[in-house]
C-alpha cells in the first residue's frame, strides 16, 4: 500500500491575498461596553484606592467634614479627581447592572421597564453629584 502525498502548492495556487483575509465582525455597541468595562475596572482600581488612603489612611476619618472638602475642592484638580471617580463608578457600576439586567429579565416589556427605572435614578444620582461637586462653595 502506497500513500501519495501531494507536493507543495506552487505559487501560481496560493489563495489571493483579498480572499486570504480575516472578516472581523463591526465593532458594536456590545464591544465597546465589553472593552470599557476593561478599562474603567482598571481606571478604577487606581482612583479607589487613592480616595480610600487620601480619606481614610492620609486624614483623619473624624476630621473629615464639610470644611475639610471645601479646603480640597478649593483645587480645581481635586474637583476633577472626585468627578471622575464619581462618573466612572457610576458607568461601570450602570453598565454591568445592564449586563445582569439582560441576563436574568426575561420578559421583554419587564427588561425595558427595568432599565429604564435604573437609567433614571443613575442618572439623577449623576446629576446630583456633578451639580454637588460644582456648586459646592468654600
Amino acid at each position: 500500500m502506497s500513500t501519495r502525498v501531494s507536493p507543495s502548492p506552487t505559487p501560481t495556487e496560493v489563495v489571493p491575498a483579498a480572499a486570504a483575509r480575516v472578516r472581523r465582525p463591526r465593532p458594536s455597541f456590545e464591544t465597546w461596553s465589553w472593552f470599557f468595562m476593561r478599562v474603567s475596572g482598571l481606571v478604577l482600581v487606581f482612583l479607589a484606592l487613592a480616595h480610600f488612603a487620601l480619606t481614610h489612611i492620609v486624614n483623619d476619618v473624624v476630621e473629615t467634614d464639610a470644611a475639610f472638602v471645601a479646603e480640597r475642592w478649593d483645587n480645581p484638580l481635586w474637583r476633577l479627581f472626585d468627578w471622575t471617580l464619581l462618573a466612572l463608578a457610576l458607568l461601570h457600576g450602570l453598565n454591568g447592572l445592564r449586563w445582569s439586567i439582560d441576563d436574568y429579565v426575561r420578559r421583554p416589556a419587564l427588561r425595558a421597564g427595568v432599565k429604564a427605572v435604573v437609567y433614571t435614578v443613575s442618572g439623577v444620582l449623576f446629576a446630583y453629584g456633578t451639580f454637588t461637586i460644582v456648586t459646592f462653595a468654600s
